[in-house]
Order: C-alpha cells, then sequence, then structure tokens
C-alpha cells in the first residue's frame, strides 16, 4: 500500500506504531470540493462560507491548510481556538462553539477579534454581552437552534432532538405565555402582516428558549444578532433532516422579521454529512449535497419573501475522515469458537495490534465500524473472519469487528485501517498509559511529522512522584 507516494511499511519503519497517516493532497481536495460546490450552488443569490469543523480533528499545519483553501474554521473550546490562531487562521474567519463556554474562553473570542461567537443558551448570551460591554466592543454572535429534527445516527452524536444539551429550543416551553413580545413591550412595533400570510402578532414560537434568546439579543447591549445556527448531528446520509431543519430555521427568520422588522444576515447549516467506513456506506458527494441544500433554502426564502442570507456549513468529518489512515503492527493471534446466525458454531480469529481504543475511541463509543487491510505485504491464498482488537483490558477494546484477513497473516504484519483521519486522534487517550501515536502528513513522495509521537516523559511528567523520580 501506497499513500501519498510513500509505502507503508516505510512509513511505519521510520515513525513507529500505532500511526495516523493524514493524505495532505486529499484533505485539499475535499476542502476545495466543498467550497467550490457550494459556492457554485447558491449564487448568484449569496454568497457562501465553509468552516472545517476543527473538532474533527486539529492541528496548526490542518489550520493553515483548510485557511489556503479558501475555508474558515470552527472550533468548540479555548484549546482549539490556540491552535487556529497559532495556525494562522484570520480571526475573523475563526468560529466558536460550545455549550458550556466559561468566560474566560467568551473573552478570548472578543479579545482576537472572532468572527462569530455561536450561543448556545440565554445564560451565555448575558455573559457574552456583559464581558463585550465591559471591553467595549460589540460580539458577533449567532443563536444555536434545536429544530427538533431526529436524525438517523447514533444516539450521541444526533444534536437537533429536544432531549439533548445543545441549543435552543423551537418549542414553546408547557405553560408559557402565548402573548407575543411585540403586543406587551412598548419599545416593539410589529409590521402590519407576517410574511408568511400569517396574522399580525401570529407567532408559533412564543415563550419557546429560540424566541426568548432571539428577543433578548435584540436588545443586548455588546451583541450584534448576526443569525441562526443549527446542527442536527454527524454521520448522517440521508438529505431530508438537512433539509427540513433549513425549512424550520427559515420560517424562524421570517417570525423574527413580522415580529422586529429585521432580516438576520447570516443562516449556519452546520455539518455532519456522512462519510464510507465500510463498503455497506454511501455517502453523497459535496456538489449533491449542496445543490439540494441550496434548491431547498432558495424556495424557503421565495415561500416567505426573504432574501437568501448568507449561508454557512461547518464539514469536519467529511472532509479529514477520508484522508485519514491508521497504521498497527500485528501481535497475538488466536481463534475463538462463535455461534453463528443458523445455529452452526465457526471459528472467528480474534488479532491484536499494539494500539486500541486509546487511539480509536469510536468503536467503544458509538458501536463505529471500520475495515482494514494487511498492507506491508501482498498475501494470496484463504481468508478467515477475523476481528482486529487492542491492547487494553477492556473486552470492547474492538478495532473492527468483522473483516476477512488472509490466514496467514503473522505477526509483525502491517495492518492498515481507513477512513481515521476524524474523531480518532482527537478522541485519543492514555488508557492504560499508552502513548499517543504521532500524525503524519504525505504528499507527493515527501512525509512530514504534524504531531509528534508522544513519550512516557510527556505522559508521566505530571505525576510528581514519577516527576521527582
Amino acid at each position: 500500500m501506497v499513500i501519498g507516494g510513500i509505502d507503508v511499511e516505510t512509513l511505519a519503519q521510520q515513525f513507529g506504531t500505532p500511526l495516523y497517516v493524514l493524505s495532505e493532497t486529499d484533505f485539499r481536495a475535499r476542502a476545495r470540493s466543498f467550497r467550490e460546490a457550494f459556492e457554485e450552488a447558491f449564487a448568484p443569490e449569496t454568497e457562501v462560507d465553509v468552516f472545517y469543523a476543527g473538532k474533527a480533528f486539529l492541528s496548526t499545519h490542518v489550520a493553515r491548510w483548510a485557511t489556503e483553501e479558501g475555508l474558515c474554521v470552527d472550533t468548540a473550546s479555548g484549546g482549539e481556538l490556540a491552535l487556529a490562531l497559532a495556525g494562522g487562521v484570520p480571526p475573523g474567519r475563526i468560529g466558536l462553539h460550545g455549550n458550556n463556554k466559561s468566560d474566560a474562553e467568551i473573552q478570548r473570542a472578543l479579545d482576537a477579534g472572532l468572527g462569530r461567537i455561536i450561543a448556545d443558551s440565554l445564560d451565555e448570551l448575558e455573559r457574552i454581552s456583559t464581558l463585550a460591554v465591559a471591553a467595549g466592543t460589540r460580539a458577533p454572535v449567532m443563536l444555536r437552534l434545536t429544530p427538533g429534527v431526529h436524525a438517523s445516527t447514533h444516539e450521541y452524536i444526533a444534536t437537533a432532538h429536544e432531549d439533548q444539551k445543545f441549543g435552543l429550543s423551537l418549542t414553546p416551553a408547557i405553560g408559557s405565555a402565548d402573548t407575543d413580545v411585540t403586543q406587551t413591550d412598548p419599545s416593539h412595533t410589529a409590521p402590519a402582516s407576517a410574511a408568511d400570510g400569517a396574522p399580525a402578532g401570529s407567532n408559533p414560537y412564543l415563550g419557546s428558549p429560540a424566541w426568548t434568546a432571539a428577543s433578548r439579543a435584540l436588545e443586548l447591549p455588546g451583541v450584534e444578532l448576526r443569525g441562526l445556527h443549527a446542527h442536527i448531528g454527524s454521520q448522517i446520509f440521508e438529505p431530508a433532516g438537512f433539509e427540513l431543519a433549513a425549512q424550520k430555521l427559515i420560517a424562524f427568520l421570517a417570525t423574527l422579521r413580522a415580529s422586529y422588522g429585521v432580516e438576520l444576515p447570516e443562516l449556519d447549516l452546520g455539518g455532519g454529512h456522512g462519510i464510507a467506513y465500510t463498503e455497506a456506506d454511501t455517502p453523497r458527494h459535496p456538489e449533491a449535497i449542496a445543490q439540494a441544500l441550496a434548491s431547498t433554502v432558495k424556495q424557503a426564502c421565495a415561500d416567505h419573501s426573504l432574501a437568501v442570507p448568507r449561508i454557512s456549513i461547518e464539514p469536519g468529518r467529511a472532509i479529514v475522515g477520508p484522508a485519514g489512515v491508521t497504521l498497527y503492527r500485528v501481535g497475538v493471534q488466536k481463534d475463538v469458537q462463535v455461534e453463528a446466525p443458523d445455529g452452526s458454531t465457526v471459528a472467528r480469529r480474534y488479532v491484536a495490534v499494539d494500539g486500541g481504543m486509546s487511539d480509536n475511541a469510536r468503536g467503544v463509543l458509538y458501536d463505529a465500524d471500520y475495515s482494514a487491510v494487511l498492507a506491508g505485504r501482498r498475501v494470496t491464498g484463504e481468508h478467515a473472519l477475523s476481528r482486529i482488537v487492542g491492547k487494553h483490558c477492556e473486552s470492547g477494546d474492538i478495532v473492527v469487528r468483522n473483516v476477512y484477513l488472509p490466514t496467514a497473516t503473522a505477526r509483525d504484519d502491517l495492518l492498515a485501517v481507513p477512513a481515521t483521519g476524524a474523531y480518532c486522534h482527537s478522541l485519543s487517550s492514555n488508557y492504560n498509559y499508552l502513548t499517543r501515536p504521532a500524525v503524519v502528513a504525505v504528499a507527493d513522495g515527501v512525509s512530514s511529522v504534524l504531531i509528534r509521537r508522544e513519550t512516557e516523559q510527556d505522559m508521566l511528567g505530571r505525576d510528581t512522584g514519577f516527576a521527582a523520580a
């Protein structure tokens, strides 16, 4: 197997295993394809910003690649923000997410002059206002709304249904007043009729957290309400959820205009588009995603007589996931007898590798499935049903649940697990005190270390007794 012009055995010998290998060429091509597809789909009505979702995987080099391909960068913590700034991303092209931002993180965003802060709660909105006023500035704010869309993905990465921690619900609270703020607050004046033809003052969002926050954001000092944001989840293939969320946000924009006479200029449709981890996955191309969303947004805006706002999206996994491969060395192998669906007994080979859930936690977290191939040498002959497992003290430490590997697979052979560029390094840990792997970029026959391999001194140096010894 050759990646970026370098055979994997050479990479493994030079940098050790486990090893994250990232194709710079592939990353750049995917980033560029999303930007070009969405710019073309929404032209000429509006412009588009593509925010690379740094939580999938972020380093200073990756931040620079994204910027050079015309992307912005989305961060979800002070640490991710620090990396984006160190990578040379212009502050105006950085967004800050997070459901529980500290005052220090908000202050850092204000001091750096970030292009947007995505407010996740009314409490946070008030704190942004207080800090912005104290700093003598105005914070550019997007409100993250929860549109009530149930995405077809794992429960832990679905983020737009009601019963979860993110965003501001569009659903009115039980027992909330059904009177429009424009009818009770003399500082606001509603226009004669709503854009969607509903009677003046008719508002399905009254009493909802989303409406309360939007109303408050329009009057808070130090807050410049730029627009609305929604993210329905992750690793999603079907287009319907994205389109429904867009329609709901645009209807909310129309109601805001009807109540306050203001058209917010921006709309962020989030990310979460799925990739192929196995042959069973059928991801959509950026062009298809862009055309479908553009058609929905343009039609919904026309239905409400709204100008199409500036659009932004946040792909992360869809850009970096397929660009990454993890290399492992084979260790112990053993055969166990398991019961087949027809009641018969078959053998399954357990193939242990020198990493596991510390470098890829997605299996134990989300039942995520992967594939694998014997990568260091060419082998012919029979294959055996195999399960690739790690070296951790957990029976759930499974890297690939079911895969056919050559029966000739031997100790020290090299295995490659593709599509590991997203949420593998980001979720890595030191469980059982394993050091975290290096991340190496490859392009045109040249390799370079993005993140060096962790040493035992790095890992154990915070233990005061170890440091003293």
